[in-house]
């Protein structure tokens, strides 16, 4: 079977060996797919890391290379997915050879091909099979912590943290501001869990009337009120898994005590009846301010805040982690160039210096819309600075040629080429550009 394993790669794509406690003494990629963005000291800057610090997606009980030492034995995998140290979902097959001196253990060779390409062909959506098994989606929950992108040290350490915590069954509060990704952690504890097969129920607690937010959190009873039904509500719905809370802040004062209660007690009264029912959810809940301007605000009580940020993450802008910026642009590129079926190559230095420089207030989702909008407008090639949504152009007063002081011909340096003037243009654009937006 070993040799049929061997056989049934054909070719590797990476080697890499670590010592017994998996330090990384060697690594070395040949597809260009891995290559095409990476120097040699990026790779040089790997050596010596644990690969659990450097690959954090791949869950240690699952790894072929921990395996692999333990059990003193080759491990083949016909596939793991994780998420590269570049910030790349990347899907490989694996074979793992333990380095045995003398009987003990030195180390593990890991030799891998990579299929993601091999997978996108046969399948139109990227859908990675996680090795490891908590990673397995609920019915309601969709996403897992492979899916969350990021080269952000704060950011990796948040997913630690979060996979920790996972199985906890303390309340979390996660902040951050609007599009950094707090549904997506949520979704994630929630499928790293034991709980990942029950029930995952979602509410923006922002969205509900006032005057239903009572019934529909906690139910009701027939004759409660006109209208009235017998109707459960959001915790008995997620009885046994996860109810989520977002916008936590935007809930009633008044409700916010009995929702105390609940979360104390275990059990919850629907509106109109005498008897409490025992509940068992796991809350998590979110909100897009700090904690403590919400308290001051007095948009949440400070007892409850204390009981629901038990463990607390805080998600950080993407104008506080630029490096994961052309992580994102590569990502989301692929991504709607397979939708809208084009091969753009990536963005202009010019447009990339713009990106790095904006503050993007409405975070990743902001820039991932720019990229959608930007490429609707491009056949081939980069993304200029001509492509972008109008809207972003107003907000950093980008207003075209114009701008240049009605410059001339002659009033650039005549030795210089026509793609020479053109970027020369665009720079000052930029410059323009940011001095206006501050």
């Amino acid at each position: 079977m070993f040799y049929n394993d061997i056989l049934s790669m054909n070719y590797v794509d990476a080697i890499m060996i670590v010592d017994q406690h998996g330090r990384i003494m060697y690594s070395v990629r040949y597809n260009p797919r891995f290559d095409e963005h990476c120097h040699d000291n990026e790779y040089e800057s790997i050596i010596n890391k644990n690969f659990l610090e450097v690959y954090p997606s791949i869950n240690p009980n699952e790894s072929t290379i921990i395996k692999s030492i333990k059990e003193k034995k080759p491990i083949y995998i016909n596939e793991q997915a994780f998420i590269d140290y570049k910030g790349r979902p990347i899907k490989t097959q694996n074979l793992t050879i333990p380095i045995i001196r003398s009987g003990k253990v030195l180390g593990a060779i890991e030799l891998s091909k990579d299929i993601t390409k091999i997978e996108e062909k046969v399948n139109n959506n990227i859908k990675f099979k996680p090795v490891n098994k908590r990673n397995k989606v609920s019915h309601k929950a969709m996403y897992t912590f492979q899916d969350i992108i990021t080269v952000n040290q704060y950011m990796l350490d948040n997913i630690r943290r979060a996979k920790m915590i996972a199985d906890s069954p303390s309340s979390v509060l996660i902040y951050g501001e609007t599009g950094t990704g707090k549904e997506l952690f949520v979704q994630s504890i929630h499928n790293y869990s034991s709980r990942k097969d029950k029930p995952f129920v979602a509410q923006n607690c922002a969205a509900l009337p006032e005057n239903l937010f009572e019934t529909i959190l906690f139910g009701s009873v027939k004759g409660a009120f006109t209208g009235a039904v017998d109707k459960p509500g959001l915790f008995e719905e997620a009885n046994g898994g996860t109810l989520f809370l977002d916008e936590i802040n935007s809930m009633p004062f008044n409700l916010q005590a009995k929702l105390l209660r609940v979360l104390q007690d275990g059990k919850v009264r629907r509106v109109g009846d005498n008897k409490e029912r025992k509940v068992d959810v796991r809350i998590i809940t979110a909100m897009n301010i700090e904690p403590s301007e919400a308290i001051k605000q007095e948009q949440i009580r400070e007892d409850l805040f204390y009981r629901l940020s038990v463990v607390n993450i805080r998600l950080l802008p993407l104008r506080e982690r630029k490096e994961d910026i052309p992580v994102y642009i590569d990502y989301f590129i692929k991504k709607y160039n397979h939708k809208m079926m084009k091969n753009i190559t990536g963005v202009s230095k010019e447009v990339e210096e713009l990106f790095l420089e904006y503050t993007w207030p409405g975070n990743v989702r902001e820039l991932q819309h720019v990229i959608e909008s930007s490429m609707n407008f491009v056949q081939h090639g980069q993304i200029e600075l001509i492509h972008l949504p109008v809207y972003l152009s107003e907000k950093i007063g980008y207003e075209g040629i114009s701008e240049i002081d009605n410059k001339t011909i002659k009033d650039f340096d005549m030795e210089l080429s026509l793609d020479e003037v053109i970027e020369k243009t665009e720079r000052e654009l930029i410059e323009k550009a940011l001095k206006k937006s501050g």
